[in-house]
């Protein structure tokens, strides 16, 4: 049985939950800017709460993108520290996937295309199929502008995310295939958890250097595998 720590601040929210043995306690916040100071004092209190250090953890969970390159690596940047301090392997999980999985058990979705607000008139996304109670990555996430996101599959998607504001700017064939989109939805530390702990036991745990942001944009900007 596992005990897993996660960490979010990719977008103006800033989570933090723990997985005891499937059991879930979060805190989660909005609080635009204010990451920095509040994701240690975040961090301390759940575990103290719960009778816990970092050493007595299995891993540390973080979302590493895509969002807010400043948000992604406070995350990372505390994730590596605090698991390299307790000699223990991190978990990058993906934030589009975390938030397919909270929509899409909400809504008992099979297909779930999740987006988020990419600023410059662009939206990051990626769609999912939900498969065992997981997102599965249909194909590599994405960044383009809203009217050049194409689908490979003619069916009913269900829509998460900022990104779809920009709805009205997608392409009739997508507008007609999307369900009414869910806009208020942020990544959350609490949804990473069950990706994580699939991703424990499979082990894909990773050490702490190793565990890197994944920038989607191009230029300075690149995936994992490119850096």
């Amino acid at each position: 049985m596992s005990k897993i720590l996660a960490l979010d601040t990719s977008t103006d929210a800033c989570s933090v939950a723990l997985w005891q043995d499937g059991e879930v306690v979060e805190d989660f916040r909005v609080v635009p800017r204010k990451h920095i100071q509040l994701l240690l004092p975040m961090t301390d209190a759940l575990l103290s709460e719960a009778g816990l250090s970092a050493r007595d953890l299995d891993a540390v969970a973080f979302g590493r993108g895509p969002g807010s390159f400043t948000g992604i690596r406070i995350a990372t940047g505390i994730a590596q520290g605090l698991a390299f301090a307790a000699d223990i392997p991190v978990l990058p999980i993906s934030t589009l996937a975390a938030m397919a999985l909270e929509q899409g058990r909400l809504l008992g979705a099979e297909r779930v295309i999740a987006a988020l607000d990419a600023r410059m008139n662009e939206i990051y996304w990626c769609a999912f199929r939900l498969e065992n109670g997981l997102p599965e990555a249909m194909l590599d996430e994405q960044v383009c502008a809203a009217d050049e996101l194409r689908l490979m599959e003619e069916a009913r998607w269900e829509g998460v995310g900022p990104g779809f504001n920009y709805l009205a700017d997608m392409s009739a064939a997508v507008q007609a295939v999307i369900t009414a989109p869910v806009l208020d939805v942020y990544p959350r530390a609490s949804s990473m958890l069950p990706i994580a702990a699939r991703d424990l036991a499979c082990g894909r745990g990773l050490a702490p250097e190793d565990g890197l942001p994944v920038y989607i944009r191009e230029g300075g900007w690149k995936k994992k595998e490119q850096q």
